[in-house]
């Protein structure tokens, strides 16, 4: 896989595409109305496409979405791209505290699968207009919910330090196993895709939460790391403060490819999938630049951009992977068919409840 040098803070100087920070918006904020999003002054677009805002995560994800759909697609079709970061929950709150707005913050918004489900049941996003994305049709089947437009996937697998551990673990329930006490590490930001892989271990079921949340506190108790971000349990691997998790195989290679001494396993129970997208904002000011910014991260070059610098697997069946790399990065038949895909309904009715238990019993 390709790796940038410069790392995750390059911005290509050539770059229309700008980044700004998130407000601090809490998830409790959810019946607050919110704050009109501050644009860089002087920023305004004489551009045709318009300026189009990009609700996303930070880090290596942003990075790249300006460097393999930004840069290449939208600036040369005349938009000019604001990332406007910050986490799934906080944005999600934001939408929602916006939602009676006639103009919101943001043209359109990254999101995990289930929140993309959750914010169009709530009635905050667009059903997806396939015919105003002409390359949907290079879609995977399985890849068209009305509720968003998938971008990449991967699957929660075991990550361990093999010159560490001795026995290498082949399960969920070996990684997450009380006896590695600090050495394990959880990703804050991961907290229902955490649950659900703890629940699954304890009760068999993804869905068996109250099963999970107790193996979730023996962890605790032990002394299991909690880390902000995925960076941020990345640095834990490399410098050695933690030997293993869980993660994104994606992620896995694109840290094997950065030097970090790290092994990826996919779990015996089966995996956990994770997959993410965009949703439009029924709200969203620039309609015409959200279904242009869709399109573009379906273009093959940004789909196989993504494949060889992080390692997700791309939604379109035109993007030229590699085979040899498509074998890195994807699951085999047998691995599919033992994957346990999330219930939306369920993870939608118990989001708030889940949040909260993590936040302010889990971290506590």
């Amino acid at each position: 896989m390709k790796r940038d040098d410069k790392g995750s803070s390059l911005m290509s100087s050539q770059s229309k595409c700008f980044t700004i920070g998130r407000r601090g918006f809490l998830a409790g904020m959810a019946g607050a109305i919110g704050a009109p999003l501050v644009l860089p002054a002087g920023k305004a677009s004489a551009q045709a496409g318009g300026r189009v805002v990009v609700g996303t995560w930070g880090g290596d994800y942003a990075r790249l979405l300006n460097l393999h759909v930004g840069d290449p697609f939208m600036a040369p079709a005349g938009f000019e791209v604001i990332q406007d970061t910050g986490g799934d929950p906080e944005r999600r709150a934001q939408m929602l505290a916006e939602r009676r707005l006639p103009r919101g913050s943001s043209d359109i918004q990254a999101l995990q699968d289930s929140s993309m489900y959750q914010v169009f049941v709530q009635g905050l996003t667009h059903e997806i207009d396939y015919d105003r994305i002409p390359n949907a049709v290079n879609l995977l089947p399985s890849m068209r919910p009305n509720f968003g437009v998938y971008q990449i996937y991967s699957g929660m697998v075991v990550l361990y330090n093999p010159d560490k551990i001795e026995t290498p673990p082949a399960s969920y329930a070996d990684i997450l196993n009380p006896q590695y006490g600090s050495n394990t590490g959880l990703i804050d930001i991961q907290y229902r895709h955490n649950i659900a892989v703890a629940s699954l271990v304890a009760g068999g079921s993804t869905t068996a939460i109250d099963e999970g949340k107790k193996l979730l506190m023996e962890l605790r108790r032990a002394g299991v790391r909690i880390y902000p971000t995925n960076e941020a349990f990345a640095q834990g691997l490399q410098n050695e403060e933690i030997l293993g998790g869980i993660m994104w195989k994606a992620r896995a290679l694109q840290w094997q490819d950065a030097g970090i001494n790290v092994e990826a396993v996919t779990p015996a129970e089966g995996f956990v999938p994770y997959i993410s997208g965009f949703v439009i904002p029924k709200n969203a000011p620039n309609l015409e630049g959200a279904y242009a910014y869709l399109n573009a991260v379906l273009e093959p070059a940004a789909q196989l951009g993504f494949a060889q610098d992080m390692g997700y697997s791309g939604t379109v069946t035109n993007a030229d992977i590699p085979a040899e790399l498509q074998k890195q990065i994807g699951f085999s038949n047998d691995e599919v068919a033992r994957m346990h895909e999330l219930d939306f309904e369920f993870f939608v009715d118990n989001d708030f409840d889940m949040k909260s238990w993590w936040d302010q019993e889990f971290k506590a």
